[in-house]
């Protein structure tokens, strides 16, 4: 039945809006029943008012009302009877003093809502065994036009259910009196508790992070336990409409990349504007992550963010950068001479890298039935034997930072890939032992850095190359979400 109502809501959602009876609840709406949706104001697109963004039915780019139904109902089939999952909304960041950081929620509260507004929190408990047993109680801000005159518009209780499908809506302001009897015969309290406040300028009023510890204080409620437990495993796999906007952010970003290697750059500042102004075409809102833009040497710095250097002739430079699309993201590393042209020895060096992760990317299936952790122990051991065809000796051990580390753990220090979806480095607590299936979406990122060290070869010294690649695992083979990103030597210098 669940299921139905919200298939019916989402159909006749332009009409909700406008001619639903009042509620028996006494908040004050600042807008009349009698007008279209089109005319009135919510704190994020909706399809009535930018069909140019959104179709009808959708809450986000490619993702339906329905769609986030299925996902809270999931959630609830795989907690335990009596079960409750309570999700935060991100807090708002500030910058300095009264000036904040563009918000972006948080990714676990937006993968079952939605619904991307600050000083919210949803609580979806299981009612039941069967698939659709379950309610969803959304605690937001109500519509309050002083207050939307100073910081733009929100979309209020009313909205709440009529468009993001919570069975009821609730004040943000009263959730510490509204949530304990909502958790009162709760046998197990899932919570993503992150207080990710900025205190040295907190809101005028408690956060719903920030509320929660006091809350959930035992013993008046049942132990709490980490959120992601009984989702992340199902987050972990991509469907096709979440794969349809990672290849759209894919195709923007890799263009864009592409656009910027046909053009000198003077300097690193430069480079990094042209890439944030490119991810803002076709619908994309914008870098997904602090881009690296590394000339020269500062390529061996793996997340180099200052990119405040001059790009120098003879050099080259790393770019690590993706865009995002409906809050879904790419990840991409290239690297092309800032010249034009490589050098013999920068040449060798990518090449080898190329190669290996050429190999890497053909691993990424589901027949193949190996994990992220089983490419990378494939993926080094063949970087191992390229470098050594270039002259790299492994013979023996060095010490690192105090500790014994080999040769491989000084020139390919990081991870070949990890998860990307609503984050850069998505699910985190969903392993990389798992072997890898159908819709798990991960990166393939080979890199050597070659310090400035007498014990490498002199015409590699302080040369850096990292290849990355966002990738779609399929039954058959790889989807590579990067490829306008060119990558062969021939096709990087030819742009010029």
């Amino acid at each position: 039945m669940r299921l139905v109502r919200a298939a019916l809501r989402q159909i006749s959602r332009p009409l909700q809006a406008s001619i639903r009876p009042l509620p028996r609840r006494t908040w004050n709406r600042s807008y009349a029943t009698t007008i279209s949706a089109a005319e009135l104001e919510f704190g994020q697109p909706v399809h009535e008012t930018h069909p140019h963004i959104l179709k009808a039915g959708e809450i986000t780019p490619g993702i339906t009302a329905q769609k986030y139904a299925d996902r809270r109902a999931q959630l609830a089939l795989d907690l335990p009877d009596g079960g409750v999952a309570i999700l935060p909304s991100a807090d708002i960041q500030y910058r300095s003093g009264a000036v904040f950081y563009p918000f972006r929620q948080e990714s676990n509260f937006l993968y079952l809502t939605g619904f991307s507004e600050p000083q919210s929190l949803a609580v979806i408990r299981k009612t039941g065994p069967s698939l659709g047993d379950y309610t969803f109680h959304l605690f937001c801000r109500p519509k309050d036009a002083f207050a939307e005159q100073w910081s733009g518009p929100w979309s209020g209780l009313r909205a709440a259910e009529d468009v993001f499908n919570a069975d009821s809506a609730h004040p943000i302001a009263d959730l510490s009196t509204l949530l304990p009897p909502l958790l009162r015969s709760a046998t197990r309290i899932y919570t993503d508790n992150n207080n990710n406040a900025n205190t040295t300028n907190p809101p005028s009023s408690p956060t719903p992070s920030s509320q929660l510890p006091s809350i959930l204080a035992p013993p008046h409620l049942p132990p709490h336990l980490p959120a992601h437990a009984p989702r992340e495993p199902r987050r972990a796999i991509k469907s096709p409409a979440e794969i349809a906007l990672m290849r759209h952010a894919g195709r923007v970003s890799g263009r864009a990349l592409t656009s910027a290697m046909r053009r000198p750059w003077p300097s690193e500042p430069d480079l990094h504007a042209y890439l944030a102004y490119a991810f803002t075409q076709d619908g994309c809102s914008g870098p997904a992550y602090v881009p690296v833009v590394a000339g020269g040497p500062r390529g061996r710095m793996i997340h180099y963010t200052h990119n405040t250097a001059l790009l120098r002739v003879g050099e080259t430079v790393l770019v690590d950068a993706g865009g995002e699309y409906g809050w879904y993201i790419t990840d991409i590393t290239r690297v092309w001479p800032v010249g034009g042209k490589f050098t013999a020895a920068q040449r060798d060096l990518y090449g080898a890298v190329l190669a290996v992760q050429r190999e890497g990317v053909g691993l990424c299936s589901a027949a193949a039935g190996l994990s992220l952790d089983e490419v990378h122990r494939v993926v080094e051991g063949k970087l191992q034997k390229e470098l050594e065809k270039l002259g790299f000796g492994f013979g023996f051990w060095v010490w690192v930072g105090g500790g014994r580390g080999d040769l491989m753990g000084v020139l390919f220090p990081h991870h070949v890939g990890h998860y990307i979806g609503l984050d850069v480095h998505d699910v985190p607590g969903y392993p990389r032992s798992v072997p890898l299936r159908k819709g798990h979406c991960v990166t393939v990122e080979p890199g050597v850095y070659v310090p400035d060290d007498e014990r490498f070869p002199k015409h590699f010294r302080g040369l850096a190359v990292r290849i990355e690649d966002s990738v779609c695992v399929d039954e058959d083979g790889p989807v590579v979400l990067t490829t306008e990103a060119v990558k062969e030597v021939e096709d990087i210098e030819a742009l010029r």
